[in-house]
């Protein structure tokens, strides 16, 4: 089975953000997308093991940045291969503080979403979570980035 295959289904490259507390946290995801246009509806998948995954459990917020193609790899990795259980991922950078209390990257950020947590589904590793639309902002008219750019032309690998 060659599964660079999946590699041809488009994805972006976003950071999902929760609070859990006075404690806020955010991760790299590829797996963030529209679900419903009335009410707007945006899904999102997340990995057990992973602390956000514990602070959306216990959030009824969530919050996403679309990551341009600006981003250095630095800036991916910070929130993709380092683990909020180690290091404050939100020192020292640039973010916004939405109208429910999530934080969000600002830097290298197209867009960013607010979704009020309505659903959350188990499938064994992940947790797919249902949440719609409450706020929202365009940054910047950048390039969205997308998964197969990540892979290509940022060289980037998986954790």
């Amino acid at each position: 089975m060659d599964l660079s295959a999946l590699f041809k289904i488009s994805y972006g490259v976003y950071i999902v953000s929760a609070r859990k507390g006075d404690d806020y946290n955010g991760q790299i995801s590829n797996t963030v997308f529209q679900i419903n246009s009335e009410p707007p509806t945006i899904e999102i998948v997340i990995n057990k093991l992973n602390l956000t995954h514990d602070y959306l459990m216990n959030s009824d917020y969530f919050g996403v940045a679309v990551l341009n193609t600006e981003a250095p790899m630095t800036y991916i990795g910070r929130f993709g291969f380092k683990s909020g259980r180690d290091i404050d991922k939100f020192e020292g950078i640039k973010y916004i503080d939405t109208p429910n209390g999530i934080r969000i990257p600002a830097d290298f950020t197209a867009a960013w979403l607010e979704c009020r947590i309505i659903n959350r589904v188990d499938t064994s590793t992940h947790t797919i979570i249902i949440g719609q639309l409450t706020n929202s902002e365009v940054l910047s008219q950048d390039e969205p980035m997308t998964y197969s750019y990540y892979h290509h032309v940022k060289k980037g690998k998986e954790p």
